[in-house]
């Protein structure tokens, strides 16, 4: 049986000239069926923007792969986290991220019917996403790899499975190397 990613619905930001002034942004809504619709996507959602190795490892990785991904036939990268747009826009502002389509799920709704959410409160981030990556080909789920140790208020962050050398390593047929060293150095 295969699995079809939930319906959704994101609150994106989009530049529009059209707006005019210092902030030529609007809202935009964009459905599942918008952003995997005829698309082979990967997918990697973490726990949250400006984190440490989400900004030291995870991110950066996968930007700095991004064209061997798109030998291997991927239309697009997109990296899911429980935060707002105006959070993501400024995390890829200070990442430098130039190919990453970083998609807010604000309220949760994608990461909680995906089954992804947990609760973080025991480090005050509140509800956010599991760590995962996923291979997509036209809104079915190829290929899902998530983080041992799915909990509430883990102790741990894994970070085995979601990096983006074993998803680039599944892409190609080959074994996985395990997880790059961090590509930046994280103060916080």
């Amino acid at each position: 049986m295969t699995t079809q990613v939930p319906e959704a619905t994101f609150k994106t930001r989009v530049r529009d000239e059209s707006v005019g002034g210092d902030n030529p942004f609007r809202w935009e809504e964009k459905t599942t069926a918008d952003i995997f619709g005829g698309k082979k996507v990967v997918v990697f959602s973490l726990p949250g923007a400006f984190t440490p190795t989400c900004s030291s490892n995870h991110l950066p990785r996968y930007e700095e792969l991004y064209e061997e991904f798109k030998a291997q036939g991927v239309d697009e990268i997109i990296c899911v986290s429980v935060n707002d747009a105006f959070v993501m826009f400024k995390w890829g502002q200070e990442q430098g991220n130039k190919n990453i389509f970083l998609l807010p799920d604000g309220n949760g709704e994608f990461t909680r019917k995906m089954g992804m959410l947990v609760d973080k409160s025991n480090i005050g981030f509140g509800m956010r996403s599991w760590r995962y990556s996923m291979l997509v080909n036209d809104g079915t789920i190829e290929k899902l790899f998530s983080e041992a140790g799915y909990c509430d208020n883990g102790e741990t962050d894994p970070f085995e499975v979601s990096d983006a050398d074993t998803m680039l390593a599944y892409l190609k047929g080959t074994e996985s190397e395990g997880v790059s060293e961090p590509r930046k150095a994280f103060v916080g």
